[in-house]
């Protein structure tokens, strides 16, 4: 008699922190239909969802690399059809709406019973969308909110270049991890200083610090 069970679904989560992992791991592990493979960082995810080609990638945005941002982009490129979301503390709307915008099937915060993810992850595996309902109802009433939040006026290279500057990277650090040139990063930091409304570097960390970028 032929077997004819369905093949377990695959999640990647990266993230760097023990205690979501762990949670993560109690969460799945009710039910058998899922296996879980793990990373806790850019680098290591990407090489991971390379091998993996997973169902679903859950990402933390804060990595301690590069952003997930940064990471859904990298994942995108080689795969375009990659099912992605996102999973983090960050509750502004306007991080839900520019996840949505760069690709994300998901989004999900990192505050919500646990069972939210859960949901997540088999709806975003069946094609649909899903953010958290708490999210998705804040992302609804804050339009305006939305679009004085300076997130929402960056390319995905400008918001990922600024947060490296606000956790303290250098320029030259900022372009080793994005594998672009300095004079790129420079260029892009002026611009960021313009379209801010920044004086100086300073500026643009604090800036960084207030959006929650860092």
């Amino acid at each position: 008699m032929q077997d004819t069970a369905k093949p377990a679904t695959r999640v990647l989560i990266v993230d760097d922190h023990p205690v979501v992992l762990s949670g993560c791991r109690t969460l799945f592990a009710s039910d058998h239909s899922i296996r879980i493979d793990e990373a806790t960082d850019a680098k290591s995810g990407h090489r991971a969802y390379i091998s993996k080609r997973p169902d679903v990638t859950v990402i933390d945005i804060s990595l301690p690399d590069v952003s997930g941002f940064e990471l859904m982009r990298r994942i995108r490129k080689d795969d375009p059809d990659a099912k992605i979301i996102m999973f983090s503390m960050n509750d502004d709307p306007a991080f839900v709406v520019r996840a949505v915008e760069l690709g994300a099937q998901g989004y999900v915060s990192k505050g919500d019973d646990p069972r939210i993810l859960l949901k997540a992850v088999r709806k975003v595996v069946a094609g649909d969308n899903f953010i958290s309902p708490q999210l998705a109802e804040a992302v609804t009433f804050s339009g305006a909110a939305i679009k004085a939040n300076p997130a929402s006026q960056m390319t995905p290279r400008e918001l990922e270049i600024l947060r490296l500057l606000g956790r303290g990277d250098k320029i030259v650090e900022v372009a080793e991890a994005l594998g672009i040139s300095y004079k790129t990063v420079a260029n892009t930091t002026s611009l960021l200083k313009q379209k801010l409304g920044a004086k100086n570097h300073s500026d643009l960390i604090r800036i960084a610090v207030e959006i929650g970028m860092n």
